[in-house]
């Protein structure tokens, strides 16, 4: 079985970002060029799952991961949903609706694609928003799959070190798109990434995975000197040529020449950070009355929808990290190669 320590030759994952950025020509490409591609699959069905892995093996004969939200069905109020529609009407009055459509899924069944990721059989899994139950985790490691948990604070990372993951990743204030908090209020979890490296590194044997804010190759470095043994890089491969990212949300991010992102929970009722806009703006007074995850996001699924379609960057989730401004047109086996000679270098 493999190990995290010898899973490829540079230690770069590329972080999984759900709704549709890591194709599988994104994920082989990192992959064949000495990192470890993520395959983002909360959104996916079952089916979808297997079918992607299949492509991505079809580009490469390197390992991979598979990144899954860890979550439950909800149990709508539909009085509480109509009242969370109502929030939503001024955003549905600029696009021309008269209301705003009622969904008719609010997500896929955990169980299911997780039967679909072990089927699938990466070398690696990791998982957010939650713990994996020890059966389950028996199931990957029984496959031969390793298992990444995402912790936000110490507290997390000591849980899943304790249930048997293969590394933690810690994921900083820093970090683009949604916090992987579990225990506690998920504002309340706000360690930048050195800090939170260092709470956790005298507490959790398992390899460290640092996430938040990297962009270049002094940067894993400085993240592998502070106790990390990978980093994990979500915005840096979101403007490479691989990705499947809507064009005006690509460009939006080249041309960033600071930090123009904040936190939200407005788009998807769980924090996340990502570029200011429009959007966001307009919900802010009421982004803590949104209802939470899964219903939040499945809400204004038609309203994101519409302004691709429409390439509105207004109305967008457009997630991105700190390091926004230090974004790189390149293709994905350019920018590895530039990260790993500046590792060198620096």
């Amino acid at each position: 079985m493999l190990s995290m320590q010898t899973l490829c030759p540079h230690p770069i994952i590329q972080a999984p970002m759900a709704g549709g950025a890591t194709t599988p020509e994104l994920v082989a490409a990192v992959s064949n060029a000495g990192g470890l591609g993520s395959l983002a699959a909360p959104l996916l069905t079952p089916l979808a799952i297997i079918e992607q892995a299949e492509h991505i093996r079809r580009l490469t004969d390197k390992p991979f991961a598979i990144n899954l939200f860890v979550q439950t069905r909800p149990q709508v109020d539909f009085a509480a949903l109509e009242a969370a529609k109502l929030l939503l009407q001024p955003v549905c009055q600029e696009l021309g609706w008269d209301s705003l459509p009622t969904p008719t899924r609010w997500c896929e069944d955990f169980e299911a694609q997780l039967d679909a990721l072990i089927t699938a059989r990466p070398a690696v899994a990791s998982f957010t928003f939650d713990v994996l139950h020890g059966s389950q985790l028996q199931r990957l490691h029984d496959a031969g799959i390793l298992v990444v948990g995402t912790a936000t604070n110490l507290q997390e990372a000591i849980v899943w070190q304790a249930m048997g993951a293969d590394a933690v990743c810690l994921q900083g204030v820093e970090a683009g798109g949604h916090r992987g908090t579990f225990i506690g209020a998920q504002k309340d979890s706000t360690l930048g990434l050195f800090a939170l490296l260092e709470a956790c590194k005298a507490h959790i044997e398992v390899p460290l995975i640092a996430a938040g804010g990297i962009m270049d190759g002094k940067q894993i470095k400085q993240a592998l000197q502070a106790g990390a043994q990978w980093v994990q890089m979500g915005t840096a491969f979101l403007t490479t040529k691989e990705s499947a990212i809507h064009p005006a949300y690509k460009q939006r991010l080249l041309e960033s020449s600071s930090d123009t992102t904040r936190q939200t929970r407005a788009f998807s009722g769980r924090i996340a950070r990502g570029l200011d806009n429009h959007y966001m703006q307009t919900m802010a007074v009421v982004a803590d009355k949104v209802p939470a995850y899964p219903i939040q996001n499945a809400l204004t699924g038609a309203i994101r929808a519409a302004a691709a379609k429409a390439g509105n960057t207004g109305l967008m989730s457009m997630w991105a990290g700190q390091g926004v401004a230090a974004a790189r047109d390149l293709t994905v086996s350019e920018l590895m190669a530039a990260l790993v000679a500046e590792m060198q270098d620096s």
